[in-house]
């Protein structure tokens, strides 16, 4: 098991990724006491046949940690078109890559998004494709583990690298189906979301929109918003997880009580010992206090229009999803959620399921049967789409 630990060692090996068709990435972080992913191991796997090519075999180790090592050779590699990156559930992986270095790997090709296009379930695990795909056993004995710790055991180790190893068989087998399908373009409609910034931009104006109150009081949200926004920019210039400042059931309970001293502070049940005094409770007297005085109040979502037989078309609409995903194979997650049914019973049309090739699969006779235009049909214990009138 070879670790590189050198920018020299980096080089090569990157050098020599771009000469083949695609390489398995993951990574190892950890995230408990900070607020952006601490960056603790990254793992690569070449194709089998470029064994020879490597001391120690196609799969590796990468120290981060290690000091004077630049990552900027695997980043020039991200940047090499002519290699396809291979991760499983990429999303956390690509934050920590744009929030360190502002890059993506690209090509990137997710197996987790691809193995719903193919039918293998949704949020099809990883140790679930290795058994049905590679068929090899999956150690997950490490998975609770320190990776900030060195030195790494052999059994740390073993486990990093299956995480990339067994992942080639599982691309392989993929990348065979989705060209067999023809649903190629499918997963890059899904891989470009992950690709897209914005996925991974959390603005502190926009953090109270995650909050979950009860309220819709435009003056009590103001107060939500001038608080969130305090403890998003607080959390991201210390770089602490947002809950060390505090949590979001004192959040409401502060927008409630809605304190102008310290001393109102002393009264919470819910803030912690450290948030009654100093710089967190200046920013918190002072958010309350933006919050009462500002002009600018936030709008509470609108109530969905209430139409008769919304409901009833809500259901219809998810035994259609469920005929449609079946038919195709599809996971019916990645095709719409709960919600966007909700939504599309009750008018609204500009929504995910009914764009790309998921209006090709499902979308277009979710319009049609909210329309009037098709009905359900159960015939021969399948549920078949049926023209009125016909």
């Amino acid at each position: 098991m070879r670790t590189i630990t050198t920018t020299a060692e980096l080089a090569e090996f990157c050098e020599l990724a771009k000469a083949q068709p695609y390489v398995t990435l993951d990574t190892e972080f950890l995230r408990e006491r900070t607020y952006y992913s601490k960056l603790c191991l990254i793992q690569a796997a070449l194709p089998p046949a470029s064994a020879s090519k490597l001391p120690g075999g196609p799969a590796v180790l990468i120290d981060p940690l290690v000091e004077d090592l630049s990552l900027e050779p695997l980043y020039d590699l991200f940047r090499h078109k002519a290699t396809v990156k291979v991760f499983h559930a990429a999303r956390q992986d690509l934050e920590i890559f744009f929030h360190d270095a502002g890059v993506f790997p690209d090509p990137l090709f997710d197996t987790q998004i691809a193995a719903m296009v193919c039918g293998f379930g949704e949020q099809a695990g990883y140790e679930t494709l290795v058994k049905k795909i590679a068929r090899q056993p999956l150690d997950k004995s490490s998975r609770f583990t320190d990776w900030s710790h060195r030195p790494l055991s052999d059994a740390q180790a073993a486990y990093a690298l299956a995480d990339v190893t067994h992942l080639r068989a599982i691309y392989e087998f993929l990348a065979a189906q989705l060209d067999k399908t023809g649903r190629g373009p499918w997963l890059g409609e899904e891989v470009a979301v992950l690709l897209n910034p914005e996925t991974y931009i959390t603005r502190p104006d926009e953090a109270w929109e995650r909050v979950r109150t009860r309220s819709g009081s435009p003056r009590f949200l103001a107060v939500v918003r001038e608080l969130a926004r305090f403890r998003e920019t607080y959390a991201q210039e210390r770089d602490i997880p947002r809950a060390r400042v505090f949590k979001d059931d004192a959040l409401i309970e502060l927008a409630s009580t809605k304190p102008l001293t310290e001393a109102d502070l002393a009264k919470s049940r819910l803030l912690l010992r450290d948030a009654r005094r100093g710089d967190i409770a200046n920013g918190i007297l002072a958010a309350v206090k933006a919050g009462l005085e500002a002009k600018d109040l936030p709008k509470p979502a609108p109530e969905e229009p209430g139409r008769p037989g919304n409901a009833a078309l809500a259901e219809l609409l998810r035994v259609l999803l469920k005929a449609k995903s079946d038919a195709a194979g599809v996971a019916p997650r990645l095709i719409a959620s709960a919600a966007e049914l909700d939504a599309i019973a009750s008018g609204a049309r500009d929504l995910p399921a009914l764009a790309g090739w998921r209006a090709e699969v499902f979308g277009r006779d979710a319009l049609r049967l909210a329309a009037g235009e098709i009905a359900l049909s159960a015939q021969n214990g399948a549920v078949k789409v049926v023209p009125v009138g016909s």
